[in-house]
C-alpha cells in the first residue's frame, strides 16, 4: 500500500521564507547632491590655504568666505531633498574642521602672527582647538541645544570675522601685518577673541527660523535688497562690520538676559546623562 504523498515545501506552497531569500540586498550608498556640496566647501578651504602659501590673500579670504556660503547650503538642501544621512553629518563636520578650524588658522598665522614667534602660535592654536570643540559640542549638543540659537558662536562666522580684518587690510594695500606691530597685534586680539567666542555659552542667533516654509513680511524683502546693495557698494568693510556686529550680539543677548533675569543657556532639554552635568540650568 503507498504512503500518502505529503507535499515538499521546496516544491510546493510557498511558505514566505522562499520569496525573501531570492530578495537581491539593498546596497547602502551615499546622496550626491548635498555631500558634493559639502566637498566644494572642503576644496574652498584648502584653495584658501594655497592661496595664503603664495601670498594671494584677497583670494585666500574670499575662497574661506564662498565655504561658509556653501556650508549653509548642504545642509538645506539635504533637508529639502529628504538626503540626511549619518554619513552627510560626520563628512560635513570634518569639512568645517578644515574650512573654517584649520584654514583660518593657517591663513591668519602666515599673513600677520609668524614674525612674532612662538608668541603667535598662541592666537593661533586657541582658535584652531575652539574650533574643534566648538564641532564636538555642537555634535553632542544637536538634540538639545535651542534651535534658535547658537551655543557659541558657530565656526563659520568665526573664520568670517578674522578673515575679514584680513581682507579689510589687504584691500586697503597692506598685504601682511608681518612688519606693522599695531597691525599684528590686532590680528592676534581677533583671532582670540573670535577662538575663545566659539567655546563660550553665549546664544548667538540660529537664524534657522528664518527663511524656508514660514513665511515673512513683505518688508523683510527689502530689508535684503538693501543690505545686498550696501554690501556690493564696499565688500570687504562692509561684511567685516557686519560679522563683528553678529561676533559681538551673542554677548549682548547674554548681558540682556542676565540683567532681565532670564535663562541664559541655550540647552532646551535637560537630561540625566552623567557627560551633560553642568550644561543645563
Amino acid at each position: 500500500m503507498l504512503a500518502p504523498m505529503t507535499e515538499d515545501p521546496k516544491f510546493g506552497e510557498d511558505d514566505g521564507t522562499a520569496g525573501a531569500a531570492v530578495q537581491p540586498r539593498r546596497r547602502r550608498g551615499i546622496y550626491v547632491l548635498p555631500n558634493a556640496i559639502t566637498l566644494a566647501a572642503l576644496f574652498s578651504g584648502f584653495y584658501g590655504i594655497v592661496m595664503a602659501m603664495n601670498g594671494r590673500f584677497e583670494l585666500a579670504c574670499i575662497a574661506i568666505l564662498a565655504a561658509a556660503v556653501l556650508d549653509s547650503l548642504d545642509g538645506r538642501v539635504a533637508r529639502m531633498t529628504n538626503s540626511q544621512s549619518a554619513f552627510g553629518e560626520q563628512m560635513d563636520s570634518l569639512c568645517d574642521m578644515v574650512s573654517f578650524g584649520a584654514a583660518p588658522a593657517l591663513i591668519v598665522y602666515i599673513w600677520g602672527l609668524k614674525d612674532m614667534g612662538k608668541l603667535g602660535w598662541i592666537p593661533a592654536f586657541v582658535y584652531i582647538a575652539g574650533a574643534a570643540l566648538r564641532l564636538a559640542r555642537f555634535n553632542v549638543n544637536i538634540g538639545v541645544v535651542d534651535k534658535r540659537f547658537f551655543q557659541g558662536m558657530p565656526s563659520p562666522a568665526a573664520a568670517a570675522m578674522v578673515m575679514g580684518l584680513i581682507w579689510v587690510m589687504d584691500d586697503a594695500g597692506m598685504r601682511g601685518a608681518t612688519k606693522i606691530d599695531w597691525l599684528a597685534w590686532t590680528a592676534f586680539g581677533v583671532t582670540l577673541f573670535a577662538g575663545l567666542s566659539m567655546v563660550t555659552n553665549a546664544p548667538f542667533y540660529s537664524f534657522k527660523v528664518v527663511g524656508g516654509r514660514k513665511t515673512v513680511p513683505f518688508v523683510v524683502l527689502v530689508v535684503i535688497a538693501l543690505g545686498i546693495a550696501l554690501i556690493a557698494l564696499d565688500p570687504p568693510r562692509v561684511l567685516f562690520g557686519i560679522f563683528c556686529l553678529y561676533g559681538l550680539s551673542g554677548y549682548a543677548v547674554y548681558a540682556w538676559r542676565k540683567f532681565k533675569g532670564q535663562p541664559v543657556s541655550v540647552i532646551a532639554v535637560s537630561t540625566d546623562e552623567p557627560d551633560e552635568k553642568g550644561l543645563h540650568p
